[in-house]
């Protein structure tokens, strides 16, 4: 494994794995493909760790990794990262996928604009479901802190949605419980009513989301780093053979260049003017 904040790290939207994932490699990135794609997040997935482990040396790893980044499974860059103690630093990173992406998405994943897929309903953790009995039980057992709160099973289902945004909310049942039970009416009525009542008008404010991790690539070949738009397939222009565009050296035209000069003309006038008219 590598050291925090380095090694191989999953990229999101993967599709399940299948035998011929990488089936449009050659035979020796492919071989290397299938081997990263098995290693777990923060895996050592340098060259020298990688020759450690697999028959093939150092430079022809380096070469296998430029193609396999080159065919869209693999990206290796910086991400700036927000420590413990409030501090930022830039860390290395090796995003890597078994489903090939091209070059528009991974632009966008170095911006945040690719989400998390989202779980259907008999996939999601356990978690989730544990939050569901989680308000239930509480509001079952409002009646034992104010027994004029005592709800039947079928109004702890209607309003169990609501208890659940509330933990979903940051809500924990110490703030929840006092929100609900301070301060009732005598006699209260209709203890559903009034629960859902205080439930959506005491809604505390969603929390707010992350910003999106800044992230940028590198060139495969000499590790410049720049934007994922001018790194097509991971390389630079001047690894790439591309001269940068020209500068153009073709004069101004004559129309242009008298504007020009009638504005400094005019400008001399007015200061030269200016200093005529002041007090000594």
């Amino acid at each position: 494994m590598a050291n925090p904040g380095y090694g191989k790290r999953a990229a999101v939207g993967q599709l399940p794995r299948r035998k011929n994932d990488f089936a449009h490699l050659p035979p020796r990135e492919a071989a290397i493909a299938a081997y990263i794609d098995r290693l777990p997040d923060g895996a050592d997935v340098s060259v020298k760790s990688l020759a450690k482990h697999l028959p093939y040396g150092q430079c022809a790893l380096r070469t296998a990794l430029n193609r396999i980044q080159g065919a869209g499974h693999l990206r290796r860059g910086r991400e700036r990262l927000k420590t413990a103690s409030g501090e930022f630093r830039w860390v290395t990173r090796t995003w890597f996928t078994r489903t090939a992406r091209d070059d528009d998405w991974w632009a966008g994943f170095t911006r945040g604009d690719v989400p998390e897929p989202e779980r259907p309903p008999d996939q999601r953790p356990d978690a989730v479901r544990r939050t569901r009995s989680r308000a239930h039980v509480l509001l079952a057992a409002l009646g034992r802190t104010a027994p004029a709160l005592s709800l039947s099973a079928a109004d702890c289902t209607r309003l169990a949605p609501l208890v659940e945004e509330w933990f979903a909310r940051g809500a924990t049942e110490e703030t929840l419980v006092p929100a609900l039970t301070c301060g009732l009416p005598v006699p209260v009525h209709s203890p559903a009513a009034l629960l859902h009542r205080r439930l959506t008008d005491k809604m505390p404010p969603p929390p707010q989301a992350p910003p999106p991790p800044r992230r940028q690539m590198e060139c495969t070949q000499c590790g410049v780093p720049g934007r994922p738009e001018a790194l097509p397939g991971g390389v630079c222009r001047g690894c790439r053979g591309e001269q940068p565009p020209a500068l153009s050296r073709a004069p101004l035209p004559a129309a242009a260049v008298h504007a020009r000069a009638s504005g400094i003309r005019r400008a001399l006038t007015s200061s030269a003017a200016t200093r005529a008219t002041a007090p000594a």
